[in-house]
């Protein structure tokens, strides 16, 4: 059992915010050559997205695996003998098929996509990445490495279980030696809450894979170019001339670019902003590479360390304001910022440690923790300046701004427009509001002439705003009121020139709310729901959900929301299974009613493997409008079909989730969902 440092939290927050800046800055250019790097862009010292064109804060893969896969620990109790059948079960929940995290290449030629074809056919993790069923080249390409860095996160310097959980988690997919680099990276990580020195770690990191391997081969050689020459361009030039991607098979071999990264923290030499900059200047898989060595140097030398870029001129936290997204089956967390995810990390490194669980400011979902977070926070209207400042022991935002201004942090897709490109580039936003009409908010703050806002799309998707008044100190305690459509930004609107002490924002609690389709011509309503069907249209319904097999459904809410019922017309035109969900935290996690093609009513529960908890005879036939309803409190499941209640069970695995309509091979319509907390 690790023993966590003192400054654990802050280093979980510096790791994860080095990951995402590592990623934002390769992004841009991923896939180019070093020759190509130098001739369009010069030397990677700083963000590039403007040169060329494309936003800054992004949906990719690097992000979105790393903090989803992780969840595997925490949906299976934080065991630490968490296996690699359970992590693969975490993809099959997380995972939208050719929508989610992954690059969709097709069997045999994505690897990650191979895997998710083995999985969804049944052959469990490790044997789904295993390179007797995908062959050697398929086998030991990159993903192996670019989704380990949560594992050191939870295992402080404790490589041992860091390295036993990033196999499990690398063999879904990976073996041979993509699992090697694997480990080495994992053991650097962990052991670099406790251990500065560079040469140490790779040792470490080498005492955990056969001496004999390429990767330990390939360390060797950059050990000993790094010892002879210290110009990194020189020791670029050894290493892609002697495992190059020439050398190699596939797309994105893991060899040549765990060489890069190892590369770069030599020559580093412990500067978190030189480093970055030499593996973002050697090219290749820039945003993978930048990423795995922006969380090893983040966790390295913390949050003073990142923020030491400053006395070069590189801010490189403000333009990211901790924001990211991490877009899965479960919508609750598409749009998250670093020290929300920080804190998922902290929370799994506590209980492998037998610590309390980590809750700042009694849960708040903004609570401003680490020196620096913002959470999402800007100026999006007007003018002002946000800084974290330490008050009465406690880290809070101090806002100054002019009369009229809006300082606020998305609590949904920010934009229309970032939606819509966001799909195009091939990695969709998919995302559930975080707050909904009917919560309890609480906001602690103190300054004057101020208020609240809700920023909401309309029924043409223009932006609207509520307002209610904050109190002049303590905390204001309010309902969110109704809007037209989805709620996307939470903030501090100014009513004068002034100041204002921020210390958290919380809400909690069922919301409660009617969903229809609007009369109008606006989107953002659909995309407030998570799209996990083969087929979304609207017809002369609200929704048409059509699944080609298996099953699927679409979903809408957050793990806060925990006693309430749904309340939805369901008409199956064809189908096997088809109704609602709820408390849904993915694809295979949530309660469902469902009615059979059979004839049948049943109550089931998903927790990766299906239980049936009560079950009866139903008379039913196709195209017959069902309205159905589903209550959770506490473990008492209740349901009803046309007024009359068909089935109970009682259940406490699942806590809270979102509603969702549920298809299973055929096609359903639905017009209107309804959700009310449970008195």
């Amino acid at each position: 059992m690790a023993q966590l440092t003192q400054d654990y939290k802050d280093r979980v927050y510096a790791g994860v915010l080095g990951k995402v800046i590592g990623v934002y800055l390769g992004r841009p250019f991923e896939g180019w050559p070093y020759e190509y790097i130098q001739k369009q862009l010069g030397d990677i010292d700083y963000y590039v997205h403007d040169k060329l064109d494309v936003p800054l804060i992004v949906t990719d893969d690097d992000i979105t695996g790393t903090f989803t896969f992780l969840r595997a620990l925490e949906d299976h109790g934080n065991n630490p003998d968490l296996t690699a059948r359970e992590i693969g079960q975490s993809w099959l929940n997380y995972l939208i098929r050719e929508k989610t995290i992954l690059w969709w290449g097709g069997l045999g030629n994505s690897t990650e996509h191979t895997a998710y074809i083995r999985l969804v056919n049944g052959i469990d993790a490790p044997r789904s990445g295993s390179m007797e069923l995908n062959g050697k080249v398929v086998a030991e390409q990159i993903g192996a490495q670019i989704f380990i860095d949560g594992w050191a996160m939870v295992s402080p310097g404790d490589p041992d279980q860091a390295v036993r959980f990033a196999e499990a988690a690398a063999r879904v997919s990976h073996d041979g030696e993509a699992v090697y680099g694997a480990k080495v990276l994992t053991a650097m990580e962990s052991m670099a809450f406790v251990e500065r020195d560079i040469q140490k770690l790779i040792d470490l990191g080498l005492s955990y894979i056969p001496s004999d391997s390429v990767i330990a081969r390939m360390i060797s050689d950059l050990r000993e170019w790094h010892a002879k020459e210290s110009d990194w361009r020189v020791t670029r030039e050894l290493l892609a001339a002697t495992y190059g991607y020439d050398k190699y098979g596939g797309n994105c071999h893991m060899v040549p670019n765990h060489g890069l990264i190892i590369h770069s923290l030599l020559h580093g030499e412990g500067d978190f902003s030189e480093t970055l900059k030499i593996v973002n200047t050697c090219g290749w898989d820039t945003d993978c590479n930048s990423g795995n060595v922006g969380c090893l140097m983040g966790i390295l030398v913390g949050v003073e360390g990142i923020d030491a870029g400053m006395n070069k001129g590189l801010d490189w936290r403000g333009p990211v304001a901790d924001r990211l997204y991490v877009p899965t089956a479960d919508g609750d967390r598409g749009i998250s910022d670093c020290v929300r995810e920080a804190g998922h990390i902290i929370d799994m490194g506590h209980a492998l440690s037998g610590e309390a669980a980590f809750r700042p400011k009694n849960g708040a979902q903004f609570h401003f923790t680490f020196p620096g977070s913002v959470q999402g926070f800007q100026v999006q209207m007007g003018e002002g300046e946000i800084s974290n400042v330490e008050l009465e022991d406690s880290r809070v935002l101090k806002l100054v701004a002019k009369q009229d201004s809006r300082i606020g942090s998305p609590v949904f897709i920010p934009s229309k427009e970032i939606g819509e490109r966001f799909e195009k580039r091939g990695y969709a936003l998919l995302a559930s509001p975080r707050l909904f009409p009917g919560q309890t908010v609480e906001v602690g703050a103190n300054g004057s002439d101020a208020s609240v806002y809700f920023a909401y799309y309309g029924e043409d998707d223009e932006v609207g705003y509520i307002e209610v008044p904050l109190e002049i100190s303590g905390t204001t305690t309010l309902q969110v009121p109704n809007s037209p459509g989805p709620i996307f930004e939470l903030g501090i609107v100014f009513h004068k020139d002034s100041s204002l002490i921020l210390d958290f924002i919380k809400w909690s609690g069922a919301p409660k709310f009617a969903a229809e389709r609007p009369k109008h011509k606006g989107t953002m309503w659909r995309k407030a729901w998570v799209n996990a069907v083969d087929e979304l249209v609207g017809w002369s319904e609200m929704f048409r959900v059509i699944q080609n097999d298996g099953l699927g459904m679409i979903s809408q809410g957050t793990q806060d929301w925990q006693d309430y019922t749904v309340h939805a017309d369901v008409t199956p035109h064809l189908a096997k299974r088809a109704g609602l969900a709820i408390r849904t935290q993915g694809l295979t996690r949530f309660y469902g009613l469902l009615v059979t093609a059979e004839g049948a009513v049943q109550l089931i529960r998903k927790n990766h493997d299906e239980t049936v908890l009560a079950e009866a005879s139903f008379d039913w036939s196709f195209g017959e409008t069902l309205n159905m309803s589903l209550t959770a409190k506490g473990d008492q499941l209740t349901a009803s079909i046309n007024g009359a209640q068909v089935l109970e069970a009682t259940d406490s695995t699942l806590k809270g989730g979102a509603v969702g309509i549920v298809i299973e091979e055929g096609r359903s319509a639905t017009n209107k969902v309804t959700v009310e907390p449970v008195s």
